[in-house]
């Protein structure tokens, strides 16, 4: 049965990918539903479909006519139309809320097992491993999972999708768990914070909370050898949730013992997975395979499945790929690593460095970053807006390490002169990391153009 909120109808805010997805999906189960965008592309778009759009004064004329707005993700609090519809006392809901709620009242048939992935950095890689980790058991148990959300198709479409899809691995945004009030996954992982979207929330404290919702799961995974998360597991008051990390676990934790992942709970140690050879390479890719393992574990995944996920687990673009090998210097890209708690990820466990870093920092601090890596890093090349700041903290903090910095604000030419620096420092067994802790938008078009263009210049110099 649709539940009473959504049978009488529905505004979707925004005719982008999100809203078109939800748009389908609430056709696909007959309810009315009206699109509000101001962009007349964005209406066109809806009314291709042969739904009702319109423009998001026109939709304030239509609070009566529904029984709840429908917003995408990135539409933030303070938005005219939200903001309107609450004070008509019109409930406001996400897209990926509307989905657990359209789930859990069996809109889709028998209800889906949700795994939620978030944090700051680490979501994809995670996700991406606990989808396999899934899958793998569900070879037995005929159980199919697929990733969704963020990485993968739409949590919608993965409702919709035929054959039908048993296990949703959801990577979740901030901003989509803003939204939600009523999901509560079978199971939930908190991987890691640092300062990220603040803008957004307003505060760091509003964006953590938005994250710890998913702490809320029956089967609780949270990172611990983050401060941040540590603290909001103290606050949560729960002694049930699993906390992961790369040292050797305590009662009740997810860790490594002589190069093995390994959980300990009632007095007892299981063996799950070699934490060797994982894909991305260093800590950050431990960590992740951590976090996706505790969290299959505890959804009965049995230690063979977890292990040949990750012996056939290989990272998404930028994500800590190694892009070229030649002269004993493997070259990684780490694009993705946008900010420095994600370069930091990066940079752990990678040994003996070339790092090219630099973009907008977004007034980021770096400090913290250069001091713990400082003694790993045989050079450094720095382009970008905020190259400076950077330049600025390894000269203070890391004086004995040789920077490179290119002035140029060409991205091919900036590009090439960074990587050139690097070919001539690097020495064999070392990496070439590019792990910017910055974004990408003062020189490329994304992160994902940074990277290319990071392995197209490596494969030119070596």
């Amino acid at each position: 049965m649709i539940p009473a909120e959504f049978d009488r109808g529905v505004i979707v805010a925004g005719a982008g990918v999100s809203g078109i997805g939800m748009t389908k999906l609430f056709q696909h189960l007959g309810v009315p539903v009206i699109v509000a965008d101001d962009h007349a592309e964005g209406r066109a778009r809806a009314e291709a479909l042969g739904a009702e759009a319109v423009t998001t004064d026109a939709a304030r004329e239509r609070f009566a006519d529904v029984g709840v707005v429908v917003t995408s993700p990135g539409w933030r609090p303070e938005s005219p139309l939200l903001v309107d519809a609450a004070f008509a006392s019109l409930p406001v809901v996400g897209d990926v809320e509307a989905c657990y709620r359209l789930d859990r009242a069996g809109c889709f048939g028998e209800p889906r097992q949700w795994l939620v992935v978030t944090g700051t950095n680490g979501k994809t890689t995670t996700t991406g491993m606990l989808a396999a980790m899934m899958a793998e058991a569900g070879k037995a148990t005929g159980k199919r999972a697929a990733a969704c959300g963020n990485i993968g198709v739409a949590v919608a479409e993965a409702l919709m999708a035929t054959p039908r899809v048993d296990v949703l691995v959801a990577e979740l945004s901030s901003f989509q768990l803003f939204w939600s009030d009523q999901l509560v996954p079978d199971a939930g992982v908190l991987l890691n914070l640092a300062d990220d979207h603040i803008d957004w929330h307003g505060s760091f404290e509003h964006y953590a909370l938005a994250k710890a919702r998913v702490l809320q799961a029956p089967h609780a995974v949270a990172g611990i050898d983050n401060e941040h998360v540590r603290e909001l597991v103290a606050r949560s008051g729960r002694d049930d949730i699993i906390g992961f990390t790369l040292g050797e676990p305590g009662q009740g934790q997810v860790g490594v013992v002589d190069g093995r992942i390994v959980v300990k709970r009632n007095a007892s140690a299981t063996d799950l997975a070699s934490a060797e050879g994982i894909e991305p390479a260093g800590a950050a890719g431990v960590l992740d395979a951590l976090a996706a393992a505790a969290v299959a574990w505890t959804q009965g995944a049995a230690p063979e499945h977890i292990q040949t996920a990750l012996e056939g687990y290989r990272v998404s673009g930028h994500r800590g790929a190694v892009v070229h090998s030649a002269r004993g210097v493997q070259w990684v890209d780490n694009s993705k690593a946008t900010n420095p708690h994600a370069a930091d990820s990066a940079l752990s466990g990678a040994g003996d460095v070339v790092w090219i870093a630099g973009g907008q920092l977004k007034g980021a601090a770096v400090d913290e970053l250069v001091a713990a890596h400082k003694d790993q890093l045989r050079a450094v090349a720095l382009l970008g807006a905020d190259r400076e700041v950077l330049r600025e903290a390894l000269a203070r903090i890391a004086p004995e390490v040789d920077v490179f910095v290119t002035d140029s604000t060409d991205p091919d030419a900036a590009m090439e002169e960074v990587v050139g620096y690097a070919a001539a420092k690097a020495l064999p067994g070392d990496t070439v990391l590019l792990a910017p802790a910055a974004a990408s938008l003062d020189m490329y078009p994304g992160m994902s153009a940074r990277g290319d263009a990071f392995a197209a210049a490596a494969m030119r110099h070596c």
